[in-house]
């Protein structure tokens, strides 16, 4: 094994998508991750489709897509929870594991004797982590949360979407489950600070992760915004609320970003658009100025922008050092030079489904590499080897409780 993880074993019995996508990175670096599944059923997203991944001859196979992009890596070990069997099993993994990860309603878990006060007496290195919508305390702490929930609950939708007054108007969620992926990405990063925290003390300990408090604290400078104006922030549409010009610009055969970020760029923008004059208007001459009149400023730079195409502003610009870029759909995003030489694409070979496509991971390291060693399991692939190897089963034990509906 390699990656900075290697000898971290993790115990995932989460499903969808934030738990998932943190025990999938974990995974991404090193970590020997246990999945937990249902027996026959498995993770949800095992039938959130179509689409479907297709085999070798473009048949459909029974692995969704959403199940795909959060589990490459992973041992699946199907074992049935609300059995006494499979959670006597469940206690004897987590004896062997350095970090468990699930997501199950608050409490939910006590019921079974599988929460953190019961493991860590079996394991007191445990790191335990929660995800929940809401979090272990508060009124809605029982509350069960999902992503498009925390989207609008959090603020996110208020700021996302057209402004008011303009046609299409009204809050809008945001493509991708924002909230599920960046918990995903905090919870690791607290699983990380915790095995930190065990190297120096030999204490486990419980984490709380809760979708709300992720995106509330996202609001970063939105939420700063309020604080210093006292006024809440509202949908911007296609505009940045703090800078100008920084925005979608229409080209004769299309649209560009253009992102201004300083009044330099400002001025070598104006230059390169063969309107220098802009830059000595005391409008336009700093940012403040130009976010004030945002409106005055953008119907001058689109008389220009329309002039050229997309393509020759890109060129034009990027050799200013202004940045400037095109607004790409998924397909385009993969047959993208940069996205391609950065090498974000990859193909995992399994020995019943052929190549399974996957995104990469985004961290790059000088020293440790890493290396996608699975592709995403087949539903109790791994039973058997997972059971024999950590907990020493034999083949008689596992016959008697798959026999029992505990496997």
């Amino acid at each position: 094994m390699s990656g900075p993880l290697s000898g971290i074993r993790v115990l995932d019995l989460s499903r969808v998508m934030a738990g998932p996508w943190c025990t999938q990175i974990m995974a991404d670096l090193g970590a020997e991750v246990i999945k937990i599944e249902r027996p026959g059923l498995g993770d949800d997203t095992r039938h959130w489709g179509p689409p479907w991944l297709k085999d070798a001859e473009g048949k459909p196979t029974s692995q969704s897509g959403y199940y795909l992009s959060a589990n490459r890596g992973k041992h699946s070990v199907t074992v049935d929870i609300g059995k006494p069997e499979g959670q006597a099993l469940i206690r004897e993994l987590a004896a062997e594991c350095d970090v468990l990860v699930e997501n199950f309603k608050t409490g939910g878990l006590a019921k079974k004797g599988l929460d953190y006060e019961a493991l860590s007496q079996i394991n007191p290195g445990l790191i335990y982590c929660s995800v929940t919508g809401f979090g272990q305390t508060g009124p809605m702490a029982s509350h069960a949360g999902y992503d498009y929930l925390i989207q609008a609950q959090s603020g996110l939708m208020s700021i996302t979407g057209v402004a008011d007054g303009q046609p299409g108007a009204g809050p809008q969620r945001v493509g991708m489950a924002v909230a599920d992926l960046t918990t995903g990405m905090n919870s690791v990063i607290a699983i990380l600070s915790a095995l930190h925290h065990r190297t120096n003390t030999g204490e486990g300990q419980h984490i709380d992760m809760a979708l709300l408090d992720v995106q509330v604290s996202w609001m970063a400078n939105q939420a700063l915004n309020y604080f210093c104006s006292g006024e809440a922030p509202g949908r911007t549409g296609e505009y940045h609320p703090n800078l100008a010009p920084y925005q979608p610009f229409p080209t004769s055969d299309g649209q560009v970003i253009i992102a201004v970020g300083n009044d330099g760029q400002f001025q070598r923008l104006c230059k390169a658009m063969g309107c220098p004059e802009l830059a000595e208007d005391e409008r336009f001459a700093t940012n403040p100025r130009r976010v004030i009149h945002r409106q005055e400023l953008v119907g001058k730079l689109c008389e220009v922008t329309r002039t050229r195409t997309s393509r020759e502003w890109m060129d034009r610009l990027v050799t200013v050092s202004v940045p400037c870029g095109p607004i790409q759909n998924i397909q385009e995003v993969f047959e993208d030079p940069q996205v391609i030489a950065r090498n974000m694409k990859l193909e995992l070979e399994h020995p019943q489904l052929g190549k399974v496509p996957g995104i990469a991971n985004p961290i790059k390291f000088s020293k440790t590499q890493q290396e996608y060693r699975k592709a995403p399991p087949l539903l109790g692939e791994d039973t058997d080897d997972t059971l024999q190897r950590l907990l020493g089963k034999s083949t008689e034990e596992l016959a008697a409780l798959r026999a029992g509906g505990v496997l």
